[in-house]
């Protein structure tokens, strides 16, 4: 039984990663355990199920949120696949996927309020270099005051 190969670019497959480690998880780790106790070739079903759930992702994230899967990845590609650099599109993306599909971004080993989730991350909203600068004019004209 043969399974379409995953046809999506670098930008498209880091943007949806964590939406595939969501969603396929249990199938990517049966795969692994299978890998760990055999060979490549006894995992052909177990690796075929792991494609077709990332496929499903891809299927699902077009869609129900192109718009915002499209200014994510483009924002990525642009930016160097900098995620620090794309909160923005990527917080419109988190919020599509989690209303319209009901996946989360979860961010495997991280403790406390992931840094997409935050409100004030230092990374939340990349600010502009003129932003930066009258930032940090204020703050040393507080310190100068205090």
């Amino acid at each position: 039984m043969s399974v379409s190969e995953i046809k999506e670019s670098t930008g498209p497959l880091l943007s949806a990663s964590f939406f595939i480690g969501a969603r396929c998880g249990p199938y990517n780790e049966d795969f692994m355990l299978c890998k760990e106790n055999g060979t490549a070739a006894d995992c052909l079903k177990e690796g075929r199920r792991v494609t077709r759930c990332a496929l499903s992702v891809f299927e699902d994230m077009r869609a129900q949120c192109a718009r915002e899967f499209a200014s994510h990845y483009e924002c990525l590609m642009r930016e160097n696949y900098e995620l620090a650099a794309c909160r923005a599109p990527e917080t419109r993306l988190n919020k599509c996927m989690f209303d319209k599909i009901g996946l989360e971004k979860v961010v495997p080993g991280a403790e406390g309020v992931p840094i997409h989730a935050r409100k004030f991350a230092a990374y939340a909203e990349p600010l502009s270099r003129a932003s930066q600068y009258a930032e940090r004019q204020a703050q040393l004209a507080e310190h100068k005051s205090g």
